[in-house]
């Protein structure tokens, strides 16, 4: 396997890792950190935005390994239905909890 194979794996997983905060985050209704935010990086987004980053970076992992390691599929249509379903309810949950939770929870 050429280097730079393991370069598109070594992104797609650092793209798949980033994801996962901002989805769960603005699932859950919950400003954080993204690089649209003031200052970039520190200050908060809304949850709609880290959700629509977090599937950006989703998209951009899933971009990399279907290119440099294309793997058996299932349908394409069956994929893009489940991709589109998941993406609705993830801004209606972040749009839903956005409006009804007034402060986000601090850890």
């Amino acid at each position: 396997m050429p280097w730079y194979y393991y370069l598109a794996h070594f992104f797609a997983g650092a793209f798949l890792a980033n994801s996962i905060p901002h989805i769960v985050q603005g699932m859950c209704g919950n400003k954080f950190q993204s690089p649209f935010a003031s200052p970039p990086g520190v200050g908060e987004s809304s949850a709609i935005v880290n959700v629509i980053w977090g599937w950006f970076n989703l998209i951009v992992s899933g971009a990399l390994l279907r290119i440099f390691f294309p793997p058996l599929p299932p349908p394409l249509g069956s994929l893009i239905a489940a991709a589109l379903g998941a993406l609705v309810l993830a801004v209606w949950l972040a749009h839903h909890f956005g409006t009804v939770r007034t402060t986000a929870p601090r850890p």
